[in-house]
């Protein structure tokens, strides 16, 4: 099962509505967020550009206008960045079946679905895809990224970042030196795979800090290096954290 901090966020692509609804009850009945429902290939890509999916459901032919229009979206997504993808179909032509294997779907799911199996063919294609996709050397980030934030890619250097806080399908990202954070366009889960090294510790599913800035470490929260902001740890992160710091222990009287 995929755990509380891999919750994803899923683009569902889908003309008829009450299938759409439906997918949408049973991804968020499991935890997972519908950030969008298009019903074109058109609004698909846009969806995609703009909410930055973990995974996208699409119906291979979305309507009599659009007889391949799921195809054409996900060769258009994929020209983007790699994604997993599940198809939807209730036609089992096998003309549109091989179209569609040609952009290495993770997934097929033929229409009416059964909510468990929707759950496992979500939870096996994230998986899949995910070990799949080039990692960077344990322990190691990035000396620089280029994040996407507000219509373009800003340079951001991981040394200055005291903490990054999800906010829903974004993130916020707080910086040595900058009184305001910054808004990335993309979920904490994904933008934390860039953030592997020593130093970044997941604290929560809604934190990950940077250990080199920590400053004060109380009994249910920390503060980061001038931020007044407290942030809370859950108690059973608190060990765990104690253990990646060196703490010097009061000795008991005698």
């Amino acid at each position: 099962m995929i755990t509380e901090s891999h919750f994803l966020n899923v683009l569902i692509v889908e003309d008829e509505l009450v299938t759409a609804m439906d997918i949408q009850e049973t991804l968020e009945n499991a935890g997972h967020t519908v950030v969008a429902i298009a019903d074109t290939s058109q609004d698909a890509v846009n969806a995609f550009k703009d909410y930055h999916p973990d995974l996208v459901m699409i119906d291979i032919q979305l309507g009599e206008q659009e007889p391949k229009g799921g195809i054409n979206a996900v060769r258009a997504m994929q020209a983007i960045r790699p994604v997993p993808i599940i198809y939807l179909t209730a036609n089992s032509e096998q003309a549109m079946i091989k179209m569609a294997r040609k952009t290495l779907p993770a997934a097929y799911l033929l229409k009416p679905f059964r909510p468990d199996e929707l759950i496992i063919q979500v939870e096996l294609a994230y998986h899949t895809f995910a070990a799949n996709q080039p990692r960077q050397p344990a322990g190691t980030t990035p000396q620089e990224l280029f994040l996407h934030i507000d219509q373009g890619y800003e340079k951001i250097l991981p040394r200055d970042v005291l903490y990054i806080m999800a906010d829903g399908v974004y993130s916020k990202l707080f910086l040595v030196n900058r009184d305001k954070p910054r808004h990335v366009s993309m979920n904490l889960s994904h933008l934390a795979e860039y953030f592997t090294g020593n130093s970044f510790y997941r604290l929560s599913r809604s934190y990950l800090i940077n250990l080199d800035h920590l400053e004060r470490l109380e009994r249910n929260s920390i503060y980061m290096v001038n931020d007044k902001t407290p942030i809370p740890v859950p108690a059973d992160s608190r060990k765990e954290l104690m253990n990646k710091l060196t703490i010097v222990r009061t000795k008991k009287k005698e």
